[in-house]
Order: C-alpha cells, then sequence, then structure tokens
C-alpha cells in the first residue's frame, strides 16, 4: 500500500504566487502568518499526517465504525491519533485567538485540511464537521455559549455536528419536523430523529455538541419556521465540564459505500434540553453562515482524494510491467513499465493537471473568504465576498465531480488489479462518492451558480472575473515561449461570456432551460477556471526560470509550464462541448412522460 507524500512544494508554489498569501499577510489581522511561517506550519502537519493519519486509512477502511449497544467504537488506532491531533492543535489554525485558536487565514487551514483529508478521509470528517459548529457558533451564538462551547470545540477536546436531515427532509430543510419546545428554565425541549449525522456518536471527544434544526410550536412553514439549538450529548455543569447525560441517543449507524471509518449515524432526541442560538426561527440564516467554508471543504475532498489517488497510480505505472511500448528503446523482448504506455501516460498526466488546477481555484477560493471577513478596504471586503461567492458552487461541484472521475481513473491505471480491494486504490474512489451528494448535491451547486451567482449585480461579478482572465491572456500572449497557449485560453473564456449572457437571458425568459444547462455551465466554469490558473502558473515559472532566486528548482518550474501546456492542449478544449451543452436549452429533457423514463 503506497504511502502517501504530501505535496508541500506544490501546496507553498499557490500559497505564494496563486492564492497570494502575502497580500493576506499583510493584513492587520494576519501580520503574524507570514510565508515562512505558514510554510512550516504546512511542512511539521504534513509530517504528522503522513506519518500518524496515513497509516490508518487502510485500517479505517477495511475496520470501520461499528455500533456496540448503545456505543459506537471507531477503528483501532483512531482513539490514539485523534489524541495526538488535539495535542498538536491542528484543529485549531484558522479560529479565533480569544478562544485559543490560532487566528490564522483560512487559506492556511485549507492546505492544512488538504493534506488531513488526503491521509485519512474518514477521521477527517470529524475535525470537518466541528469546524462548521465553531462558525456558526462564533458567528451567532451568546458571548456565554461562546464561552463555554468554543474553546473545548477549537481544540478538539469536543466535537461538534450538524444536524439538518431528516427521513422527510434532505435537500428540502423546509420540511425539517423536529420539535423544540420551551421549558420554563429557558431551555427547550427537544424531539426529533435526525438522519446521515457524520460523528454523530463516538468516544474520541469527551463531549459532542449537536447543532439541531428544529421548530418551536406555532413556527411557520418552510426554512422560515426554523430554529438552532446546542444540543450537547453531555450537559456542562456550572464549571463547563461534561455533566449530566443528555436524552440524545444513537439508534443506528449506516453501511456506506465508503468512508467507513466515519460513523454515519442515525439519532433520536426525546426530550432533550437544547439551547437556542440567536432568535426563534434564524436557523437556516445561521445555517448559510457556514456554508461557504463547510462546501468548499467538501470541495477540497475532490482534490484531497485524487492527489493520494494519483500518488498510488504513478507509484503502481512505474512498477508494473506490462507489454513493450510502442516507441520504447528498450530491447525487443523486453517489456516495459506501464508509465511508458501513451493512454497510461495521458492518464496520469490528466489526473495530475487537474489536481493542479484544483488547488489553484479552491486556495484562491479560500483566500477569498479571508478578504471578505479581514480585509480593511470596505471595497475589498465587498470584492472578496463576491469571489468567495462564486468560487465556491465551482470548488464544491466542479471538485468533486472530478474527484469521482480522477480516483476512477487512477484506479484504471491499475487494470484489473484495480477492481481487486487489497491493492486499496477502490477505497479512494468509494470514499470521492459521496462528495458529489452531501453539503448541497452538485445539481443544488449548479443551480445556485446559474440562479443566485450568475445574477449578482446584474452578471458584473462574473463579467469582472472574466476580465481578469483576459489580463492573463495579455500576458501570455506577451511572453515567448507561452503565446501559444493564448489563443486557446482567449476561446475558452469566450465560451464562458456567451454561456454567461445566454442563461441570463433565459432566466428572465424561461429559468426551466438555464437549469436544465446549469451543470454543463457549472463544469464549464470549472474548466476554464482551472485552465486560468494554471496558465498563471506558467507566467510565474517561466520568470522565475529567467531571473532565478525564486526557491523552488529547475526541474519543478519546467514542470509547471508543462502542466499548463497539457491542461490548455487536452483539457481546456471541453470546454466547447460544455458550452453548447449548457446553453442548448431543455429540448427533449422533458419530452418523455414520467411513466416511460
Amino acid at each position: 500500500m503506497t504511502d502517501y507524500r504530501a505535496p508541500v512544494d506544490d501546496i507553498r508554489f499557490v500559497l505564494e504566487h496563486i492564492a497570494d498569501l502575502p497580500s493576506l499577510a499583510a493584513l492587520p489581522d494576519f501580520e503574524h502568518a507570514d510565508l515562512d511561517t505558514v510554510v512550516a506550519l504546512v511542512e511539521e502537519s504534513a509530517r504528522f499526517f503522513e506519518d500518524v493519519m496515513a497509516p490508518l486509512n487502510r485500517v479505517g477502511d477495511v475496520e470501520g465504525a461499528r455500533l456496540d449497544g448503545d456505543r459506537v467504537v471507531t477503528a483501532p488506532g483512531f482513539d490514539d491519533a485523534y489524541a495526538q491531533y488535539v495535542d498538536a492543535g491542528w484543529g485549531s489554525v484558522p479560529f479565533d485567538q480569544e478562544y485559543g485558536g490560532g487566528g490564522f487565514p483560512w487559506l492556511t487551514a485549507l492546505a492544512v485540511q488538504e493534506m488531513l483529508t488526503s491521509a485519512n478521509m474518514g477521521f477527517s470528517l470529524c475535525p470537518l464537521l466541528t469546524q462548521g459548529a465553531v462558525d456558526l457558533l462564533s458567528a451567532h451564538a451568546s458571548d456565554e455559549q461562546r464561552a463555554t462551547y468554543l474553546p473545548k470545540l477549537i481544540t478538539g477536546e469536543w466535537s461538534g455536528t450538524m444536524n439538518l436531515t431528516e427521513p422527510q427532509a434532505g435537500s428540502d430543510v423546509g420540511a425539517v419536523a423536529t420539535r423544540a419546545v420551551p421549558a420554563e428554565d429557558g431551555t427547550y425541549r427537544i424531539t426529533g430523529q435526525k438522519i446521515y449525522i457524520t460523528y454523530g456518536e463516538h468516544e474520541l471527544a469527551e463531549n459532542i455538541v449537536h447543532l439541531v434544526l428544529a421548530r418551536t410550536p406555532d413556527a411557520p412553514p418552510g426554512t422560515k419556521g426554523i430554529s438552532c439549538f446546542i444540543v450537547p450529548k453531555f450537559l456542562p455543569d456550572a464549571d463547563g465540564a461534561p455533566g449530566e447525560r443528555n436524552a440524545v441517543s444513537v439508534v443506528s449507524i449506516e453501511h456506506k459505500v465508503g468512508i467507513h471509518a466515519s460513523p454515519t449515524c442515525v439519532l433520536a432526541f426525546e426530550d432533550a434540553t437544547g439551547f437556542l442560538i440567536g432568535d426563534e426561527h434564524a436557523g437556516m440564516r445561521f445555517m448559510f453562515t457556514m456554508m461557504n467554508n463547510a462546501r468548499l471543504s467538501v470541495g477540497l475532498q475532490g482534490l484531497s482524494l485524487s492527489e493520494r489517488a494519483r500518488q498510488h497510480a504513478v507509484d503502481y505505472a512505474r512498477e508494473r510491467v506490462q507489454g513493450r511500448a510502442v516507441g520504447s528503446a528498450r530491447p525487443r523482448g523486453e517489456a516495459s513499465p506501464i508509465v511508458e504506455h501513451p493512454d497510461v501516460r495521458r492518464m496520469l498526466m490528466t489526473i495530475r493537471a487537474n489536481n493542479e488546477a484544483m488547488r489553484c481555484v479552491m486556495y484562491r477560493n479560500a483566500a477569498a473568504i479571508d478578504r471578505a471577513h479581514h480585509a480593511t478596504d470596505p471595497a475589498e471586503r465587498t470584492h472578496g465576498e463576491a469571489e468567495a461567492a462564486l468560487l465556491t458552487p465551482i470548488s464544491k461541484g466542479w471538485g468533486t465531480d472530478l474527484g469521482v472521475e480522477m480516483t476512477s481513473m487512477a484506479l484504471q491505471v491499475f487494470g484489473g488489479m484495480g477492481y481487486v480491494e487489497e491493492t486499496g486504490i477502490a477505497q479512494q474512489w468509494r470514499d470521492a462518492r459521496i462528495s458529489p451528494i452531501y453539503e448541497g448535491t452538485n445539481g443544488i451547486q449548479a443551480a445556485d451558480l446559474v440562479g443566485r451567482k450568475l445574477p449578482m449585480e446584474g452578471g458584473q461579478v462574473v463579467k469582472a472575473e472574466l476580465a481578469r482572465m483576459r489580463e492573463t491572456v495579455d500576458e501570455l500572449g506577451a511572453v515567448e515561449g507561452l503565446a501559444d497557449l493564448a489563443p486557446g485560453l482567449a476561446a475558452a473564456i469566450g465560451r464562458v461570456e456567451e454561456a454567461s449572457d445566454w442563461l441570463l437571458g433565459r432566466l428572465g425568459a424561461d429559468t426551466v432551460d438555464a437549469l436544465v444547462g446549469s451543470t454543463a455551465y457549472l463544469r464549464l466554469f470549472g474548466v476554464v477556471e482551472g485552465g486560468h490558473d494554471l496558465a498563471r502558473s506558467a507566467l510565474v515559472a517561466h520568470r522565475a526560470l529567467a531571473e532565478g532566486g525564486s526557491g523552488y528548482d529547475d526541474d519543478f518550474l519546467t514542470d509547471k509550464i508543462t502542466v499548463a501546456r497539457f491542461y490548455v492542449e487536452r483539457l481546456l478544449p471541453e470546454s466547447a462541448s460544455l458550452a453548447e451543452m449548457a446553453t442548448a436549452g431543455a429540448g427533449s429533457t422533458f419530452d418523455l412522460p414520467e411513466s416511460r423514463l
């Protein structure tokens, strides 16, 4: 089984040159987050995840989590690894220093999160859900609630969950039926059942803080009637320590295609004690506070799993000998490692190019979130908010679709052995399959991009993004050795613009036409964003090769140019067909009656 090797140099390159960490470090909130400090943090966390988390990935998949009476038992080694994770403080990196956090940019946390998820996605979901709880409580809880819960959640001594989904309420959160009845002491009594609760029960942390959507008496129907409550597994005592066990219990855990190490629970609340967050009926607004971060984190899972799968496939392709490659310099009769075969090389380059493109787009997304919250210039904050809003559904939808496709492609490199579980490559594919589904299906992401994000400021946010891309085209055209990349990128940008104009027009005339094309449009935007960012990478690498002293070796920089060229030549042409699909209208999509589908 291949060990995971964190791509530290690639991460540093994107932090420095694409996401522009140095400009974030110039903000007053992030003066301690200079590039050298962040790179040192990335390197140290990389060692931890390679040594402690990655070896448990296979164990978690094979052993999984299991239900033992009213307890969930996690896979062997997870309890010790979690304790080490808490002691090292890796979960605290981006959070408020007032409550024990590191106060680093979200961009830094995303880099750390990429490596943790690659090393062990099943484990990573516990800190991911805690992260969401911290985000929501930081923004909306009372001072007393923040003082009680945030310090323990930020350290990881306590973990968090998000309880939205019910058997009858999946993507339609407005159908939530869990009840919250006021009690005389100012608390609420929570009754209902929640499903798909990630790490809803376990014994890794000393307490679990459930954030639960429920309806108070006489609440209006739909999402406007939903409130949000803190329902801890153990009620904190007067000193803030875990006290009496609350009336929340695990009913079962799901048997899933992948992420076997992560206990996905059905939870029952039976007059459990809950504490209202903020005002009644504001629950959905509170949940949306943490959506950008959460959806970006799920998008990142596509990159993380694809990166681990790529490393495994490359190692196998170098070792596996099969046939003599066409054009091989080897003596006749001597077989070649399959890495020499053209189609295997195509697959490996496709995975690598897509991974590097995803990393660029997602890290820029994180940097936009940081600027939206921390920039001192109001105009820069506004721009950060708009950029994050635009990029988030792309990161989530395009990133997780690619995660499934690229892990499947990595499995294909193995041939028949890829379909045999003992090689381990299938785990990455199975684990990746959930990511296009949860945290808002990718169809919802596409509808959000077209229905909400494209019309922002009358379409001007998208136009500004495309104008920024065209500046890169102009830069490419002026650089000998890269100018030949400019026409392909320019054409792809033009296709996004034409599709954007068409869809914006259809939103006012026939929304169904626009929504049928929305998935292709999201893919189109992602493919072109990725191509643009790799073109920028090539410009940086070209300049560094010419000037020297960049801190990266020449092979690394040359590879950046080669990967960008491959993407523009081999992957960016997909934009032509995607643009046609995005603007084809509903056409025959609804011509068959439901009974004959």
